[in-house]
């Protein structure tokens, strides 16, 4: 008997490690399993490693001239089992240089000759740097043995985009966004070695979890706000302010940092011709910081850990013109609150979140940058949508140049469910009409395609169509049992960096449940949604409605059922319906009312043909 039982738990295990690789894997993502820095299981392998950069920066802003210039330090550790030979950078900035490749449009007057970068030292010893196109910069180094670190120092300088606001620039006089102003060190992972992808607009970001200190000098009546701890508030705030902040730190209510008044008096920070301000921050992707002569801010905090008592200052600084701003400290409170308490249900990871007042739509860590719009709703679904990429990608460190849909999908979703529960009247449904116009077509591709291998695709891929998966899963699993393969995820990979067959599989071994299927179907292949009524049957009181998918993407089946009396009926199946391949499914009901009509679809059902998805009796 032990001998059977035996023999059953050998073959299950085999049919468990063939089933997690049923999955297409490339070859450079294969290569990471047989060096075992990833595990079938979903969890990092026993030799995963990652590299690491401490970075002390000074910059200096004047918006005279839009001058951004500075120094920085850089601590870099090996911790590879590769020897280095040369370190990447990455010069974001360098979008707007004269020649650099964009596949976003920028204004002439912002085109500038790039990033200048001078006095490179490396260990202490002045290193040359060749003339630099586009935004990466590989700068030679003496052997970097794995375990060893290496010391670089350089001076850097650019004119800010004035006129063409992508992700950073100039807002208005007075106000300013500050992103992507340093050279960094590039990733080097164990699936591509140096990130060497050139950031041409479009696709997003990559970046190492990082420690920072950083300096920001800036003319004397302006304040900042940015990524990590203010280290000297009292420097830069008199007594007032800082009561002030610390007030709305501990406090539920919202807490007038700074308002009209403030600005007219002009005695917020010292009156010096600049001032610097210190921030620190550790372990987290990227570092922010934006500025503003006239802004007010709002500020409160949240209760984000109920078992700790830990909590999240909400700041929101803003130009009064925007009149839907004076309600985005309520959305920015209630996204935080329901994000650590309701969906994902984790608490919000960063001491702070600040909101500010922008030309974009943009996320950092601790950092959003979000321009003014015309209605409540929108303000919402903004809102929450910037927010929620605290967990996805900073929290969790994707590659959002590659797989766009490991943090976009999750801010889609986190919108579609937190900005009803902001407004119960929001019916948020982005994206939806761009997925099911697309679907199946020729410029349609796989999830699974490289993010910055697509164009008309880029959207959906991004954006709605793996919402709509996470969003079936959770269906399907129902919420308990969802969260709880979500949290095994979060709590697997949370200051790392996962890539997609590390979600998969997380989500199968969290959920205990083989769930390849829909992620191929989903994810991998080609094909579109289409489900139709293909017929209703009635004997007396017993009613049968079968659905037929024509497509061939699994989608739940959502019916209304509308009786002479105009009352309803809803009638639900997940996405394991369609788990055997089936191309019908039969869903049995008893009424006694005579029916009028039968519905198929709801707000979240991506389908091409909506005109077979009605039958009128």
């Amino acid at each position: 008997m032990m001998k059977m039982r035996l023999l059953f738990l050998l073959l299950l295990a085999g049919w468990q490690q063939a089933s997690a690789q049923s999955l297409f894997m490339p070859r450079n993502i294969r290569q990471a399993y047989e060096k075992q820095t990833r595990s079938e299981s979903g969890a990092p392998g026993p030799r995963y490693w990652q590299n690491k950069a401490s970075y002390d920066i000074r910059v200096k802003f004047e918006p005279a001239t839009n001058l951004v210039s500075g120094s920085e330090t850089i601590v870099y550790t090996n911790n590879s089992p590769d020897t280095l030979r040369y370190l990447n950078f990455k010069l974001f900035a360098n979008l707007f240089q004269h020649g650099a490749v964009r596949n976003m449009v920028v204004t002439a007057e912002d085109l500038h000759k790039g990033v200048a970068i001078k006095n490179v030292k490396i260990n202490g010893a002045d290193r040359k740097v060749s003339a630099v196109t586009g935004t990466n910069m590989p700068v030679a180094i003496d052997d970097l043995a794995p375990g060893k670190q290496t010391e670089i120092s350089l001076d850097f300088s650019y004119t800010l985009n004035e006129n063409t606001h992508i992700r950073t620039g100039t807002v208005d006089t007075g106000a300013y966004f500050l992103a992507y102003f340093f050279p960094r060190v590039a990733v080097y992972d164990d699936i591509n070695g140096w990130d060497m992808v050139p950031y041409s607009g479009v696709t997003e970001f990559y970046n190492d979890f990082s420690d920072f200190k950083v300096a920001v000098t800036v003319p004397g009546n302006y304040q900042v706000w940015a990524t990590g701890d203010l280290k000297n508030g009292p420097e830069v705030f008199s007594d007032t302010y800082l009561q002030r902040i610390a007030r709305a730190e501990k406090s539920d209510g919202i807490v007038d940092i700074i308002d009209s008044t403030d600005i007219r008096k002009g005695n917020i920070s010292p009156r010096n011709p600049f001032n610097t301000w210190r921030f620190e921050a550790s372990n987290v992707v990227d570092f922010a910081f934006a500025i503003s002569n006239h802004y007010c801010w709002k500020a409160t905090s949240v209760e984000v850990d109920r078992a700790t008592k830990r909590r999240t200052r909400v700041d929101v600084a803003f130009n009064t013109a925007h009149a839907d701003y004076f309600g985005v400290i309520d959305y920015a409170r209630a996204t935080v609150d329901r994000m650590s308490h309701h969906f994902p249900k984790w608490p919000f990871p960063y001491p702070h979140i600040s909101v500010f007042d922008g030309l974009d739509q943009m996320e950092y860590p601790m950092m959003v940058n979000d321009n003014p719009v015309p209605d409540k709703a929108g303000a919402i679904e903004l809102t929450d949508h910037e927010i929620f990429h605290t967990m996805f990608p900073f929290y969790m460190g994707t590659n959002e140049t590659i797989y766009a849909w490991m943090d976009e999908g999750w801010a889609t979703i986190g919108e579609w469910l937190i900005s009803p529960m902001i407004d119960s009247t929001i019916v948020d449904n982005y994206g939806m009409a761009n997925y099911n116009a697309i679907a199946g077509k020729a410029q349609d591709l796989p999830i699974m395609t490289p993010s910055n291998q697509q164009t008309d695709a880029y959207m959906t891929n991004a954006y709605p169509k793996p919402a709509l998966g996470y969003l079936y899963v959770k269906d399907m699993l129902g919420d308990s049992l969802f969260l709880k393969a979500l949290h095994h995820y979060i709590r697997t990979w949370n200051g790392k960096h996962p890539q997609p067959y590390d979600f998969f599989n997380c989500m199968n071994a969290g959920a205990g449940k083989d769930m390849n299927w829909f992620w191929k179907s989903w994810f991998f292949d080609d094909g579109y949604p289409d489900l139709a009524i293909e017929k209703v049957d009635r004997n007396g009181q017993r009613c049968e409605i079968t659905v037929l998918s024509k497509g061939n993407k699994p989608v739940p089946v959502d019916l209304t059922v509308t009786f002479d009396d105009q009352t309803t009926l809803q009638l639900h199946k997940s996405i394991a319906c369609w788990e055997k391949g089936n191309k019908t499914v039969t869903i049995p009901f008893s009424t006694s009312k005579k029916i009028s009509k039968v519905t198929l679809g709801g707000t979240w059902s991506a389908d091409v043909n909506p005109a077979d998805n009605v039958k009128v009796l």
